[in-house]
């Protein structure tokens, strides 16, 4: 279970918000304490009679300007609670928080396929005394680590778990057979996941410890187009010799891949496709969550996110991995409002992390300015070249002497 916790001004947004959901039937009430009856006659949610319960102790407030205690509980898509555990969870959470004196209102969220709560509250108390919330975020995902053991239920984060999908398992070179195991990964990821671009499927196969690398261009006047595979640590570095698409199979090949990008695009633009994947990532976003926080809320739906960061640490890509819906997106794809811009601007880095990163940066090239040679590059491209063709010449008398050999045997 995940939380995420946001505050505000005024209960009001909070309130509203909640309320549109349950006009849709989206959301139902599951339970209030220390307020006032939240329905009007006609049985609609009353957000003026949930106000006048805050009322009292908002007025009392004479300092605190974020007054609001607004909390998701997020179970794990494999749970199935019934509304009463949803209650007890819900009044445990607060309880353990230091909100159990507190008025508060759940609501239960349908909208999406994994049902969770939503908590309104204030973090003022009768007498307008503003309530400890030092380590909030520590203490609230080990209240969630409690409530999961005595509720039995599915812990939400699981370190480097996927999906049970047959052949997804990260790539181990140390057990050998890598070859064997890239092919596994790779022919998984093609028969379960759709990616429309070469990015999304090396982001994915990347999450899997396996690197690719499309190389084309032209070489003794002949145009060449390939894929490269190989193995990588946890930390993303290469590890042992990476081989050609052509020792694996055509299926894993250049053209082959052209083909599985074109048919992806044509799924993904199909309506609603992408709307439970848009939608479970807006829910997740939130200027009160870090980076690391709305990367476990997502998991917790089966969601991996991929941030592209630079040396300065800001966010230029995000890629989201849907693994219960076998869609890799990146944020372009969903939309304007999930642009790198938007993801750097709600989690920036820490400004501290950002002045080392620059001084380092600065640095590095000064020693590359110092350093610089203006035929290195020349070198370097020349030099590239002659491995191409090396390696080429080297696969051709590979390829000849294994015909000797099997025209001898």
């Amino acid at each position: 279970m995940v939380a995420n916790i946001r505050s505000g001004s005024s209960p009001g947004g909070a309130l509203y918000y909640n309320k549109e959901k349950v006009d849709k039937d989206e959301a139902e009430v599951l339970l209030w304490q220390k307020m006032l009856e939240p329905y009007d006659k006609c049985g609609r949610l009353d957000i003026d009679a949930c106000m006048e319960s805050f009322m009292p102790y908002l007025e009392a407030n004479r300092r605190t300007t974020n007054t609001v205690f607004h909390a998701s509980l997020n179970p794990s898509p494999e749970d199935r609670l019934t509304d009463e555990q949803l209650r007890k969870i819900a009044c445990e959470y607060m309880e353990r928080m230091g909100y159990g004196e507190q008025p508060y209102i759940v609501f239960k969220h349908k909208d999406i396929s994994r049902e969770h709560l939503h908590i309104v509250s204030l973090r003022v108390d009768e007498q307008g005394r503003k309530l400890p919330h030092d380590f909030e975020a520590r203490r609230s995902m080990e209240i969630l680590r409690d409530l999961e053991r005595k509720y039995g239920l599915h812990p939400s984060v699981k370190g480097q778990g996927l999906t049970d999908r047959e052949g997804l398992r990260k790539v181990n070179y140390s057990e050998g057979n890598v070859k064997q195991q890239i092919s596994s990964v790779a022919r998984s990821c093609l028969r379960n996941y759709k990616c429309s671009s070469y990015g999304e499927f090396r982001t994915l196969l990347e999450l899997l410890n396996v690197s690719v690398e499309e190389r084309t261009g032209t070489v003794d006047g002949r145009d060449y187009a390939g894929v490269i595979y190989g193995a990588m640590t946890d930390d993303g570095y290469g590890i042992g010799t990476p081989f050609k698409s052509s020792r694996i199979g055509k299926d894993v090949g250049y053209k082959a891949l052209q083909k599985y990008y074109e048919r992806s695009k044509s799924a993904l633009k199909q309506d609603g496709t992408l709307d439970r994947l848009r939608q479970t990532v807006k829910d997740a976003m939130s200027p009160d969550n870090t980076r690391e926080e709305f990367r476990q809320l997502l998991k917790a739906d089966g969601i991996d996110v991929v941030f592209r960061i630079n040396p300065v640490g800001r966010i230029y890509g995000a890629t989201f991995i849907d693994h219960n819906a076998g869609i890799v997106a990146n944020g372009s794809l969903l939309g304007k409002e999930f642009s790198a811009n938007v993801f750097n601007e709600l989690y920036p880095a820490p400004k501290q992390a950002q002045q080392v990163a620059e001084r380092h940066v600065e640095q590095k090239h000064e020693v590359q300015n110092h350093a610089a040679n203006p035929i290195s590059c020349i070198v370097d491209t020349v030099l590239d070249l002659a491995d191409t063709r090396a390696y080429e010449e080297q696969q051709r008398q590979m390829q000849q002497r294994r015909k000797k050999r099997r025209h001898r045997s």
